[in-house]
């Protein structure tokens, strides 16, 4: 009898701990907006670029513009909107 009320309680225990851990909202610069009218539609902010959200976008049906409750995390950022891309040295061809 001992050991099923001690499973019990350390599983109460670890969800406990779990359910505690507060949620964090995603927080990104571009918003897609889905549908609209009678049923209200839908939003998706969880796009760091422009580009990325018209992908989505053009798959479901809706549309694009900036998010203004984003926040950047503090420090210097690139402005541009997009992740900067590394270029791959292109090799010389052979001669034979």
């Amino acid at each position: 009898m001992r050991y099923p009320i001690a499973l019990f309680l350390g599983i109460f225990a670890a969800t406990a701990v779990v359910a505690v851990t507060p949620a964090l909202a995603q927080n990104y610069p571009w918003c897609e907006f889905i549908g609209s009218g009678f049923d209200g539609g839908g939003q998706n902010c969880g796009f760091i670029s422009f580009e990325q959200c018209m992908e989505t976008a053009r798959g479901n049906g809706g549309t694009c513009s900036q998010n203004n409750t984003y926040v950047p995390p503090p420090g210097d950022h690139d402005q541009s909107g997009a992740a900067p891309r590394a270029h791959a040295k292109r090799k010389p061809p052979k001669n034979s």
